[in-house]
């Protein structure tokens, strides 16, 4: 933890001005996707922070909540957590039942966020609440900014993962949580379109980290395909074996492509936000792709633990559904194709 603290990993995307890198989406996907080659649950250590944990507050916060929050977070000093999800409020964001009731100069909030990431360590929580249940998306979602200790605020149970297991998840539970007016993030009602904006940068990472996986084990089938032998011969000389490496290559090389274009014209104040979709929907579907065909290559010793491949293909799966399902996203594209908002 040190070293990633040392080497400024908890504050890529954060500007140099709150003590943060300040490399931007692009820098940030270049080191996603080099953990992906080492670990790619790692990312789900520093994500957060440089994500979902930090952009409301960048996005719309005051200047006075930048140069409280950021300087701590981009630092690593102190960890952030995103509560969007419900039980009952997943791809459906708006259908969310926490709520936040003005009471003088607080908020109360009341209601459970689940799968929150960095739940049990975070210092600062990003929450998202109703604040008027007949607007709802359309004015009706604001953001708090609450910190660990809070009256009110408690870690529920823990969630178990079938892989990805670095990311620690939780319940965070909210009964009669008061919290300051000043800790509103942007205008009241109008954080829904901010939340939404703040997962852009995720989905991007998540499909470099995924790029960096896919990488990982295009290697692993490689190697193994050069000295695993059958039938007199090493099977890399069957063609079988060539056009499932190929067709890895290829569909890493295009993923990897869109990423970065997506990245820097998202760095450049593009509405990028559609292209982050595409990035991450072809990016995950892809790797999944590559980590079956690679565990085929390796036959049996792919199914075992020895290999790391079942590992990598059970790490995968989740990137299909986390911060946006791959059906969302496409209900990301198809809008912005039908409003004529798609540039590509």
């Amino acid at each position: 933890g040190q070293k990633v603290r040392e080497l400024g990993l908890f504050g890529m995307t954060i500007p140099q001005e709150y003590g943060g890198l300040g490399i931007g989406a692009t820098g940030y996907c270049l080191v996603a996707k080099a953990l992906g080659h080492a670990h790619g649950a790692f990312r789900s250590l520093i994500a957060v922070n440089n994500g979902i944990g930090s952009q409301a507050i960048l996005i719309a916060g005051s200047e006075e909540q930048k140069r409280k929050y950021l300087p701590d977070i981009s630092s690593g000093r102190k960890i952030s957590a995103f509560c969007l999800t419900e039980p009952g409020a997943g791809s459906d964001a708006a259908a969310m039942s926490t709520t936040a009731v003005k009471d003088g100069k607080f908020w109360v909030l009341n209601g459970l966020k689940h799968f929150i990431t960095n739940g049990p360590s975070a210092d600062v929580f990003t929450v998202l609440a109703l604040t008027d249940k007949e607007k709802r998306a359309k004015g009706g979602i604001t953001a708090f900014i609450v910190e660990k200790g809070t009256p009110g605020l408690k870690v529920g149970q823990l969630h178990k993962h079938m892989g990805s297991k670095a990311a620690i998840q939780s319940e965070i539970v909210f009964e009669d949580c008061r919290v300051a007016e000043a800790n509103v993030i942007g205008n009241v009602g109008d954080c829904f379109r901010t939340a939404m904006k703040t997962l852009d940068i995720g989905r991007l990472t998540l499909a470099a980290s995924c790029i960096g996986y896919a990488e990982k084990l295009l290697k692993m089938g490689s190697d193994y395909a050069k000295v695993r032998v059958q039938f007199g011969k090493p099977i890399a000389e069957f063609q079988a074996i060539q056009w499932m490496l190929a067709d890895c290559a290829t569909e890493i090389y295009a993923a990897d492509c869109m990423m970065m274009d997506a990245a820097l014209r998202y760095d450049a104040g593009e509405k990028a936000g559609p292209l982050a979709s595409m990035a991450k929907l072809y990016a995950s579907e892809i790797a999944c792709k590559v980590a079956d065909r690679i565990l085929q290559i390796h036959g049996g010793m792919g199914y075992m633990v020895e290999t790391k491949v079942e590992r990598y293909y059970r790490d995968l799966r989740l990137y299909r559904i986390v911060e946006g399902t791959s059906e969302i996203q496409r209900l990301v594209i198809s809008r912005a194709v039908l409003k004529d908002e798609l540039q590509i």
